[in-house]
């Protein structure tokens, strides 16, 4: 067994034809151009608010300020990758005459407000998905039942949410680029793991290792669902049957829930990544089960970006980045 095998705070997140990784040298990126397959190495300035302020390190707290952090960081550099790959000057040679005139015209500030209102539109689309549409739904079965699964109600929502969230990444998983992205999901998970086990960072070594990891964003995500099965269900008894049976105002009622969710969510990953019985791995098997979806097995090429952004962000001393 390799004499530096341990569980390591690194963590990181697949992007268009590369991998950020966060460690004990800070947060870095490796993305490779699609044009002269060069691998580009760039640190990123970045100082999660938790270490800021004790506050934001309190538990549950942290929870709700590191996926904020995540999402905000997450759309930067996915913005950064796609340019850095050589990706939009790509996808600009494409563009019709028309669409090129357009691009002309309309100023960088423009085009930022444009995908600022994607975004929220984004936002909405999903409260429509993974809100009000298993409450809508829930109404639909329980009218067919004559009511009698009411009290019911928080458990029959989150399985199906759950399984509205299983069929959409089913789905995202079979476009084409988002395919590429899950190769480079794998590629991170990959060689996390293998540097994990204290084994020299070669393609040779990380592609005999595991694509699934505990820390993972979609055991976080399927944490956070599983977790509001059982939150909304027991909430949901001190609820009047009036104010549940009316869709909108029942979806509105479990919102401020999300972040307390969200929260033991984080804390339970936390707990994961530092530890490996029985209780651990039967809560992780679903999100691990989801992580067959979100990742695939990369390529060589792949692999080295996965390596040349793990190596931009740790140090010799395995203790640097311990987890804690």
């Amino acid at each position: 067994m390799p004499k530096n095998q341990h569980i390591t705070s690194v963590g990181g997140q697949a992007l268009i034809e590369g991998v950020m990784m966060q460690g004990p040298k800070g947060m870095a990126t490796a993305v490779r151009h699609i044009t002269d397959g060069e691998i580009i190495t760039k640190y990123h300035d970045f100082t999660p608010l938790r270490t800021k302020n004790k506050f934001f390190n309190i538990p549950i707290i942290r929870g709700v300020t590191a996926f904020i952090e995540s999402m905000i960081n997450g759309y930067k550099l996915l913005m950064y990758s796609a340019e850095a790959s050589g990706m939009e000057e790509f996808e600009d040679d494409e563009l019709s005459d028309f669409e090129k005139k357009l691009n002309d015209k309309f100023d960088d500030k423009l085009m930022s407000f444009v995908m600022a209102i994607g975004s929220i539109l984004g936002f909405a689309l999903a409260f429509l998905i993974f809100f009000y549409l298993p409450v809508l739904a829930f109404k639909g079965i329980n009218s067919l039942a004559d009511g009698s699964l009411t009290p019911l109600q928080g458990t029959f929502e989150g399985v199906i949410k759950i399984i509205i969230f299983v069929l959409y990444m089913l789905l995202v998983s079979q476009m084409k680029d988002i395919k590429r992205v899950f190769k480079y999901h794998g590629a991170e998970h990959k060689s996390i793991c293998c540097y994990e086990k204290g084994l020299d960072l070669t393609v040779e070594n990380v592609k005999n290792c595991s694509r699934f990891h505990p820390r993972c964003g979609t055991s976080f995500m399927f944490a956070m669902l599983i977790l509001s099965i059982i939150v909304i269900t027991v909430f949901s008894y001190f609820i009047p049957p009036e104010l549940k049976s009316n869709t909108v105002l029942w979806t509105l009622i479990k919102l401020p829930m999300v972040p307390i969710i969200m929260g033991i969510g984080y804390e339970f990953i936390r707990y994961a990544g530092k530890h490996n019985n029985v209780l651990v791995k039967i809560l992780s098997a679903p999100g691990l089960w989801m992580q067959r979806i979100t990742t695939k097995e990369p390529e060589d090429d792949i692999i080295e970006v996965g390596i040349a952004s793990l190596k931009a962000v740790i140090t010799d001393n395995p203790e640097d980045d311990r987890i804690k």
